[in-house]
């Protein structure tokens, strides 16, 4: 279940950074669009694979460079660095805060 939100998510996360103009739901914020969407990939990718977590936030910071640089070849998009920052706050966040329900969940 865990494995498809998680596909479902990367790939949302692709189009609408991919997608022209306006139409795109954001916070107002280009830096907290990437935090926020970069958090839910990685407390998804944590819960999709367990134990991998490393392998899963190493890759999700490539998957944001990726982006990046399909972003660079629109006429409609760039590609900036402090996006690839915000992305790899986001992976800390989601890290933490699924480290965050693991511990809360084992309180219980």
């Amino acid at each position: 279940m865990y494995r498809f939100a998680f596909g479902a998510c990367a790939l949302a996360v692709l189009v609408l950074s991919l997608a022209p103009g306006p139409e795109v739901p954001t916070t107002g914020w280009d830096k907290t669009d990437h935090l926020l969407a970069f958090s839910a990939l990685a407390l998804l990718g944590g819960w999709s694979y367990p134990g991998r977590i490393k392998t899963v936030l190493a890759g999700l910071l490539a998957y944001g460079a990726l982006i990046e640089c399909l972003q660079s070849l629109t006429t409609y998009r760039f590609a900036e660095w402090a996006d690839l920052l915000a992305d790899s706050l986001g992976l800390a966040l989601g890290w933490m805060l699924g480290k965050l329900a693991a511990t809360v969940s084992r309180i219980e």
